[in-house]
């Protein structure tokens, strides 16, 4: 069983995934820590991630896991590291490497084989699972976003700067040559601009019920 969700940043959705994964006992898969993951593996390594040969050569070498809703690279626990300013500004551009998609998206396939999951990203109800049992697409105003980012208290940029940082990670999302951001047909939206965690949470476990989620 899959349960794919899709949305730009700040949408909840992550927070959302993993609740629903723990509510079902479903594994977690959050795609966009896996780009996250292989660009601090660049850095690492020396790589630059705007350098599509060397950043893919790397992506193709790297060992990656998800253990117990976590990432792991190369047999090392990551996930407190993934998320920083200078990997968030890394992060999008890499992601736009069709070929380094290409490695995350068989990576994510292989970690769902057999398994129920619950996974989260830009790409996996028109990509990686276009026929996934449930599929959604969690979206929230700019300013709801830029708000919640701001909130989050991890960033050390103003409010300003999150605001042009989401907007640039927006338009690179929607403009991929492959795997952009975008609504397909048949998919669940929700607006969550206004909504609590706990509001969309019980929004989504409702049309999971109606739908036969046990």
């Amino acid at each position: 069983m899959v349960i794919a969700m899709d949305g730009p940043a700040g949408t909840g959705k992550s927070t959302i995934a993993r609740l629903l994964a723990e509510r079902f006992n479903y594994t977690y898969i959050n795609s966009g820590n896996l780009y996250r993951a292989i660009t601090l593996g660049c850095m690492r390594h020396q790589v630059d991630p705007s350098d599509h040969e060397a950043a893919l050569d790397y992506a193709k070498k790297a060992t990656l896991e998800y253990r117990n809703g976590e990432v792991y690279l190369d047999g090392e626990a990551v996930e407190s590291l993934l998320h920083t300013d200078e990997i968030d500004r890394h992060t999008a551009p890499l992601s736009a490497i069709v070929p380094i998609r290409h490695v995350i998206n068989d990576h994510i396939r292989e970690l769902a084989r057999g398994q129920d999951v619950v996974v989260e990203g830009r790409d996996m109800t028109t990509v990686v699972f276009p026929q996934a049992e449930y599929r959604f697409y969690l979206d929230a105003s700019a300013e709801a976003r830029v708000k919640r980012r701001y909130d989050q208290g991890v960033s050390r940029l103003s409010l300003e700067e999150i605001r042009r940082s989401i907007e640039e990670r927006d338009a690179i999302d929607k403009n991929k040559t492959e795997g952009s951001l975008k609504i397909a047909p048949g998919v669940a939206y929700l607006d969550t601009s206004d909504l609590t965690i706990e509001q969309v949470y019980a929004t989504l476990i409702k049309k999971l019920q109606v739908r036969k989620i046990p």
